[in-house]
């Protein structure tokens, strides 16, 4: 019964204005790659925000969804099939950077976040620790653990402690001294706190009510690419990238 209820198209549509705004930054991106522009991504505020707003936006839809998942029923073991096919594309990700990106491929990005998050949202979900304020003020925490204990690690932990959690073995958590050289990097903090604000919304009577409202004209035009998202974002970038150095060779 569970899997014939209706979806929350608001959801769907939320995830396909991420893909699009993903797929516009990620153009860009590729332009500066192959040298046809010149831009900072690194450090412009102008795309590192940009950044975290599609990230962002991805991750309390991932929250928002596992609600309606758990409240709904959904088995483990279609969680798990589900997940599987996350962690795979997020093996593929590693594979694929690690050829365009030796010096800097990723080992934890939006996908690898994304599967540890999910695993971890789901068990809090299933035994109840996500109720009522508990995922704002958690959520909230989560966020703001980041820059604090980053800035501990690097003015008051042994330096030892500090190269560890620097290391891509331990820069997964997110508590670090800066940055890693990484093309994507997606740790637990404070990401997981933003899913978790994703499942605050979904459970504030307010925000279903809004959510559970049937899209506009664009809204529907988006959600099916919001139901597609996982393919569609393994497939953009090979698509663009391979148009890309299709246009450069005819030229």
């Amino acid at each position: 019964m569970a899997a014939t209820q209706p979806r929350f198209d608001a959801i769907d549509a939320l995830r396909g204005a991420a893909m699009l705004w993903m797929t516009a930054y990620h153009f860009a991106f590729d332009l500066n790659h192959f040298g046809h522009i010149r831009q900072n991504f690194y450090e412009d505020p102008v795309w590192t925000w940009q950044r975290t707003g599609i990230v962002s936006l991805f991750l309390l839809c991932a929250g928002m969804g596992q609600v309606v998942a758990v409240q709904r029923g959904q088995s483990w073991p279609r969680f798990a099939r589900r997940w599987v096919q996350v962690a795979g594309c997020a093996a593929l990700v590693s594979l694929g950077s690690l050829w365009m990106f030796p010096r800097s491929w990723i080992s934890f990005g939006v996908l690898h976040g994304m599967a540890v998050m999910l695993l971890v949202t789901r068990w809090a979900l299933v035994r109840g620790w996500l109720r009522g304020a508990v995922p704002w003020l958690a959520g909230a925490a989560l966020v703001a653990a980041a820059p604090l204990l980053g800035a501990w690690l690097r003015t008051q932990a042994p330096p030892g402690l500090a190269a560890a959690f620097d290391s891509r073995w331990l820069n997964w958590l997110g508590v670090v001294t800066l940055k890693p050289p990484t093309e994507d990097w997606v740790p637990l903090l404070p990401w997981l706190g933003v899913m978790w604000l994703g499942v605050g919304l979904m459970q504030w009577p307010t925000g279903r009510g809004w959510l559970a409202r049937p899209p506009g004209a664009v809204g529907r035009a988006l959600a099916p690419l919001g139901r597609w998202s996982l393919s569609y974002y393994m497939l953009h970038q090979p698509v663009l990238i391979g148009a890309l150095m299709a246009w450069a060779a005819l030229r």
